[in-house]
């Protein structure tokens, strides 16, 4: 079973090289994080909370090998051990600790175990990609909002606008004091789509090797478990004797 510290560390890897990159570019992005700082921060948080997850989909896996390491040689020391989280399911077929001992495992029970380590796997998976999807909304409303906030504003500039007057000078100057307020709205618009798509892609970056790690763990308990299962479909003797 592979160890989930090598997913970390390019996890780490990738997550040092955007923070490098941020720092070397953090004019520009100051700039457009300010154009709407509470949306973009909230677009922020989104983006932490959603690392926290990925990282955490490879922590959970270090107590879960743990407890499989300590199945493996002989069940011993079990009891001690934190009820695991994915492999509840085999955890709940070993049942007491007394019959852990001759602990036996048919074909049907392998897939029914199998299916529920698969299923909350996928759990979490589904809140990773949960996240990823709602920065993706999250930019595109702020784009929308920016740009209805543009038109607005536009529309409001040229209401306003009295050509009537013989000083052009003064008509212009109002022009573009007034083009201020939409072109702030674009600031937003584009701010949020950046840091929303942005956000997104790195994220989705960082599940791919989560995901494989969750994928190797789980190759290996299918692997380990269908070596137990070959010890089981013996007949019982009381049935050989009937």
């Amino acid at each position: 079973m592979s160890n989930p510290k090598h997913t970390l560390f390019w996890m780490t890897l990738f997550l040092a090289v955007v923070m490098i990159v941020g720092v070397l570019i953090h004019k520009p992005l100051m700039t457009a994080f300010m154009a709407n700082w509470v949306f973009n921060l909230l677009i922020v948080g989104v983006l932490i909370v959603g690392i926290g997850l990925t990282y955490r989909q490879v922590f959970v896996l270090f107590p879960e090998m743990r407890w499989i390491s300590q199945f493996r040689t002989g069940h011993s020391g079990l009891s001690v051990l934190q009820e695991p989280r994915l492999l509840k399911p085999l955890a709940r077929q070993l049942g007491e600790e007394s019959k852990r001992d001759r602990f036996k495992l048919s074909t049907l029970s392998l897939r029914t175990v199998l299916d529920g380590i698969h299923s909350r796997m996928d759990e979490q998976r589904e809140i990773t990609r949960y996240f990823i999807s709602l920065l993706v909304f999250l930019g595109l409303l702020g784009t929308f909002w920016g740009l209805l906030g543009t038109i607005n504003a536009v529309g409001e500039v040229i209401t306003n606008l009295d050509m009537g007057q013989g000083d052009f000078g003064k008509v212009f100057a109002d022009l573009q004091a007034g083009l201020l307020t939409p072109l702030q709205s674009m600031g937003t618009a584009f701010s949020s789509s950046l840091l929303g798509l942005g956000g997104s892609l790195s994220l989705g970056f960082r599940g791919i090797p989560a995901g494989h790690a969750q994928n190797r763990f789980y190759d290996g308990v299918e692997e380990g478990l269908t070596g137990v299962t070959n010890l089981v479909d013996i007949v019982d003797e009381d049935s050989l004797q009937s």
